[in-house]
């Protein structure tokens, strides 16, 4: 199994990229952006989420649980509400998760969510990133944000992929962005 040779040796080369004599580094590799993606392959990821545990302290990083974030959302106005709202717009995800209005989307908690780590003083780290699929929200949305960008400390994202051809797919399948972030695969 991957997981047991592959699992300290990237949390390891994790630290390292979050360094702060890094950072620079960082920044170049990630075209200016501020995010380090934290890959493995989906089938892996409870395993991987147990380890972030033991190896990330709970006081210096802030776990964001994606899907709970979107049931919080979908509880915003009720399943029924959420429910046809989706149902009109299911051609066009991002205008439910993601929209330019002022009503709260997924969106808004998730950056919600980074900005009160990183006010806390803690390196804001997102788990459970496969209910991104469906919402029209992509990583590159989140990379490349003015507020992730500002960040203090490096955004983590857990991100379950597999590389192909230096080609990184989203839950095995999906094409993603690598161009605002340092992958750790």
């Amino acid at each position: 199994m991957a997981f047991l040779d592959d699992y300290k040796a990237k949390f390891d080369n994790l630290k390292v990229s979050l360094d702060l004599k890094n950072r620079n580094q960082l920044r170049r590799e990630a075209n200016g952006g501020n995010s380090i993606l934290f890959t493995y392959i989906p089938e892996e990821e409870k395993l991987y989420l147990q380890k972030a545990e033991e190896y990330l302290s709970q006081t210096g990083y802030k776990f964001i649980d994606i899907a709970k974030l979107l049931v919080e959302f979908i509880d915003i106005d009720g399943w029924d509400n959420f429910k046809d709202y989706y149902k009109d717009f299911s051609l066009t995800p991002h205008i439910v998760f993601h929209s330019d209005d002022e009503a709260i989307d997924l969106m808004d908690l998730i950056i919600e969510e980074i900005l009160k780590a990183d006010k806390d003083g803690k390196t804001p780290v997102l788990i459970r990133t496969g209910a991104l699929y469906g919402t029209g929200i992509e990583n590159v949305n989140i990379m490349e944000h003015a507020s992730v960008m500002g960040l203090r400390q490096p955004l983590i994202i857990f991100y379950p992929v597999k590389i192909e051809n230096d080609n990184l797919l989203f839950l095995n399948f999906k094409q993603a962005s690598k161009y605002r972030c340092t992958i750790i695969d």
